[in-house]
């Protein structure tokens, strides 16, 4: 690759409206300049671009706003951390041209065109605190880069074919669904802006200049494994032990993504429900096994901060109230709920098979991100937990207890895990090399 590559950013998808602000010169295919306020809809099949005085400025199938040096544009009311705990509703403004496309069901779709190296930036301080430990910043910034780069490979290679064309994986019979999720299933952009891929929050969130500093040192840095760029993947607490990558996707086996000891010792693999339980109702030692506010405060953004207990946590729902998340989330009436059984669980102690078992129904669910969905109103922490149900003195189930462990899917590297090595000393290809046995790293541009 000799060339840093552009690439389009789904910031909005699936809106019957886009608003915004041009924060300078904005140039169209025949018009302009243009700033101010607009706002954007579709009308058979083509998108109507109105400026703050309602007066039409462009109708077409495409939109290209394209920024002079310098510019900016603001989105009004993004929706970020979407279905997550932390769901909410920015205006945020990005870099770079805003494309305005309609879709066959009369919705459109904002996206944002940004060379490859400027979209980083933002990801770096996005998903972590641009205060964070700067080695930390350049081992996300080489990960970021190469997750991005073997996501653009594979949806080229994709291009054309059913693989690029569904929302989900999905396996499904009348008694199990097992169901994944890819980013090259985004039809008209290359990435989302949200977890489901990386998270891209334009420049709203770039709040010192060490994420630029991390971006641009490691330019054209990747990761590496036999010559090809890794497909790296990062969550955001591993639990002590991180997992292998069929835990979560489709069962490929890949060998730099298998499950390490996120710690200075070594910790067994779980292979047991006995071991699940020992594992998770324990605190082993590890990397992300921090309460220490003043690094987290480092590390974390401020929404992240909000969840307090993330390497070891408690759940607890009432019979009831989890047979009506059940209900609605899935469609299924389990009549009364009996007994939450693990069937297959990855090593580090995170499900993927899980049956549910009802009165009137029982069902076999998977992989790991179906799982916590299923089970909670937007979503459990991680499917590395164990279930211990209270009775009552009749013997009827009453409540539901889940002891879990970590958040995220705990594959590849472990966000807060990493940032607690960079405070320890530990270099950039040093953190690398931890979560991504046998990588090299490398420049390709």
């Amino acid at each position: 690759m000799k060339n840093e590559p552009t690439m389009t950013v789904g910031v909005m998808d699936w809106q019957q409206e886009v608003t915004g602000c041009l924060n300078g010169a904005f140039y169209g295919d025949g018009f302009g300049p243009l700033s101010g306020k607009f706002s954007a809809k579709t009308a058979s099949g083509m998108i109507v671009l109105t400026d703050e005085q309602a007066r039409e400025i462009a109708r077409s199938a495409f939109v290209k706003l394209t920024a002079r040096e310098g510019s900016t544009f603001t989105l009004f009311n993004v929706m970020i951390g979407i279905s997550f705990h932390w769901e909410r509703i920015e205006d945020q403004t990005f870099q770079g041209n805003l494309i305005l496309k309609p879709r066959e069901d009369g919705t459109m779709t904002a996206m944002n065109e940004i060379p490859l190296e400027d979209y980083l930036q933002s990801v770096i301080s996005s998903e972590m605190s641009p205060t964070a430990p700067p080695e930390f910043l350049r081992a996300h910034a080489i990960l970021s880069r190469s997750w991005l780069l073997k996501a653009l490979e594979r949806k080229k290679q994709t291009k054309g074919t059913s693989a690029s064309i569904p929302v989900e994986k999905i396996i499904e019979n009348e008694n199990e669904i097992s169901r994944w999720y890819e980013q090259e299933d985004h039809d008209l952009f290359d990435v989302c802006a949200d977890d489901h891929c990386q998270r891209y929050q334009g420049i709203t969130k770039i709040l010192s200049e060490k994420a630029a500093e991390a971006v641009r040192e490691t330019r054209g840095q990747v990761i590496l494994y036999n010559n090809e760029i890794c497909d790296a993947r990062f969550s955001k607490a591993c639990g002590g032990l991180t997992e292998e990558f069929a835990t979560a996707w489709d069962n490929t086996n890949i060998p730099y993504l298998k499950t390490i000891s996120d710690a200075p010792v070594a910790h067994l693999p779980i292979r047991t429900e006995e071991d699940a339980a020992r594992w998770i109702l324990s605190e082993p030692q590890a990397y992300c096994n921090t309460t220490d506010a003043a690094i987290l405060e480092k590390i974390l953004p401020d929404f992240d901060r909000e969840t307090k207990a993330f390497f070891r946590w408690k759940i607890e729902y009432s019979r009831e109230e989890l047979e009506e998340i059940l209900r609605k989330k899935t469609g299924f009436d389990f009549g009364v709920l009996k007994e939450i059984q693990p069937l297959s669980r990855g090593a580090s102690g995170r499900i993927y098979r899980l049956r549910i078992v009802g009165s009137k129904r029982s069902m076999v669910v998977g992989k790991e991100l179906e799982i916590r969905r299923w089970l909670s109103r937007s979503h459990l922490y991680s499917s590395a937990f164990i279930v211990k149900v209270a009775y009552s003195p009749q013997g009827d189930v009453e409540r539901f207890i889940f002891y879990g462990a970590g958040w995220g899917h705990g594959v590849g590297l472990c966000q807060i895990g990493a940032a607690v090595m960079a405070t320890k000393g530990f270099t950039a290809e040093e953190i690398l090399r931890h979560y991504f046995p046998g990588v090299e790293i490398r420049n390709i541009y």
